[in-house]
């Protein structure tokens, strides 16, 4: 499944929020085909690291690179021109346009029509319901067609890797298996996903490999199967005494 280099790489990334140091030499890798998580508490650092890797937070120490090319240095619409998408925490929806604008502002990138209305189609093959609802207005969506909508939106720029910020939160638990399951497809297709997610057993469940952070510091990483038998990991993460 993977070749030496890494896909996605991140080096010793510090991150600040004004003086609070939110990211202390965070240092992980993506290889192709993968789906790697990142789980830990509120505030552990996910978000931040997520938000760094896609240029909307600039570190102050570290690199991050994508194939072999450092891209801290990139804008963010330069770093989504690379292949590089997120979904992020709350959807981030235009809830005032309809369904179809919010997925064709997600390829606002491109310029290839005719494989433009291809993924629209494989968006709507994914998530029928958006298909059903795409001229209705995206704030009137329920909460989980909300989240098939941030998923689709970010297909739409065709990516090579998707960053995902807790596509879980908010959901029932019917949706949360649909839409896991949503992402292990998206992941068979080819698409390499960064996933960080409250639900640690069910990001695990479908990963292959877990960085645990504990404020701003990785604190374990293995294979995701080792993850789950993990004594700590157990305890702290998954429910169990």
């Amino acid at each position: 499944m993977e070749n030496n280099a890494p896909v996605l790489e991140v080096i010793n990334l510090h991150t600040y929020y004004g003086n609070i140091h939110a990211l202390k030499g965070i240092t992980l890798s993506v290889h192709k085909g993968e789906i790697v998580t990142l789980i830990g508490a509120n505030g552990a650092g996910k978000t931040t690291t997520l938000k760094t890797i896609c240029g909307l937070l600039k570190p102050r120490l570290g690199e991050v690179y994508h194939e072999g090319r450092m891209i801290n240095v990139l804008k963010a619409h330069e770093i989504v021109s690379l292949g590089i998408s997120m979904v992020p925490e709350g959807r981030g929806i235009f809830s005032r346009l309809t369904v179809l604008e919010n997925l064709d502002l997600g390829a606002y990138i491109r310029t290839d029509r005719v494989a433009i209305n291809e993924d629209l189609d494989r968006v709507f093959s994914l998530f029928p319901r958006l298909k059903e609802r795409q001229k209705q207005v995206a704030g009137t969506l329920s909460g989980g067609e909300q989240q098939m909508l941030a998923i689709g939106r970010a297909l739409m720029a065709r990516p090579q890797i998707l960053l995902m910020d807790e596509p879980s939160m908010g959901l029932a638990p019917i949706l949360v298996e649909s839409i896991f399951e949503t992402i292990k497809t998206i992941n068979q297709e080819g698409v390499t996903v960064l996933l960080v997610e409250q639900n640690a057993l069910m990001a695990l469940s479908i990963a292959n490999r877990g960085y645990v952070l504990q404020t701003g510091q990785i604190v374990l990483q293995d294979t995701a199967a080792n993850l789950q038998i993990n004594e700590m990991v157990q305890k702290a993460y998954l429910g169990m005494e």
